[in-house]
């Protein structure tokens, strides 16, 4: 049982919790997760650790309500617990030094996309932030991340806030202008797969966190199975991070659509 100790709605649908966990606090690293249950009935959701004091022993979680289970964790409040918290999880994101990383941070993408800026940039990076979403409500962590990057570009669909376009066009700009050694972008399927895209083309390399459906998070289920270079990779264990130019997208987002009526 895990504690919530702070909540905040970044929106109508997006909730961040800080939770009481030490021993994952102490332990995490950038680009690590967690799988959570709201109950001992509860669905198995994997979420991406956003932050972590290990001296409150806390981590941070950004959670989107979209199905059931979702909507359950985002109902709790301050002083409730949360039933199972697993973790970390995962590959740790690989941190050098290479130059300049322009990193694309889209919905509740931005999350799980704050420590590999920290990271990055304490490894002696310049770091370009891109913040995109459909409108100005949707847009989070925005100070956090102009504390943490060189320079942060915001870009809305609909133009409601910083530049109106698509997070592509806010990359491009930012390729166009200087030079781009390393690019991380994290968000909504679509979005990575048209980021990949982008910096294939200019042939920069890119990694991706992906957002696959998972349920056991060892690998054993195979929930959570993609095709990365042609062969079958098992997010859980062999990511969350990718070579984005090998990731067949396609392929992911079909199995991402399998439960959407039921959601």
């Amino acid at each position: 049982m895990n504690k919530i100790v702070e909540k905040e709605y970044f929106s109508e649908n997006v909730v961040r919790l800080v939770i009481e966990a030490p021993l994952i606090a102490k332990s995490r690293k950038a680009g690590h997760f967690v799988i959570v249950r709201a109950c001992d009935k509860g669905e198995r959701i994997p979420l991406t650790i956003a932050e972590a004091d290990v001296e409150k022993g806390t981590i941070t979680l950004v959670i989107q309500a979209v199905g059931k289970s979702t909507k359950k964790i985002c109902a709790l409040n301050v002083g409730d617990y949360i039933c199972d918290v697993v973790g970390p999880l995962g590959q740790a994101t690989h941190i050098e030094k290479v130059g300049t990383v322009l990193c694309c941070g889209g919905g509740v993408g931005v999350a799980p996309l704050l420590p590999i800026v920290q990271a990055m940039k304490e490894a002696g990076n310049r770091v370009v932030v891109i913040l995109a979403a459909r409108t100005k409500d949707l847009i989070i962590l925005e100070e956090q991340m102009r504390a943490s990057a060189d320079e942060v570009i915001v870009m809305t669909d609909d133009g409601s806030y910083g530049k109106q376009g698509l997070v592509t066009n806010g990359a491009e700009e930012v390729i166009q202008r200087e030079k781009v050694d390393m690019c991380v972008t994290i968000g909504p399927a679509i979005m990575m797969k048209f980021v990949s895209l982008l910096t294939k083309k200019y042939e920069i390399p890119t990694v991706v966190s992906l957002n696959t459906i998972m349920v056991d998070g060892t690998g054993m289920c195979g929930a959570c199975r993609i095709t990365v270079g042609g062969k079958t990779k098992f997010v859980c264990v062999d990511g969350p991070e990718f070579d984005a130019h090998q990731v067949d997208f396609d392929e992911m987002l079909m199995r991402l659509s399998s439960y959407k009526e039921v959601e």
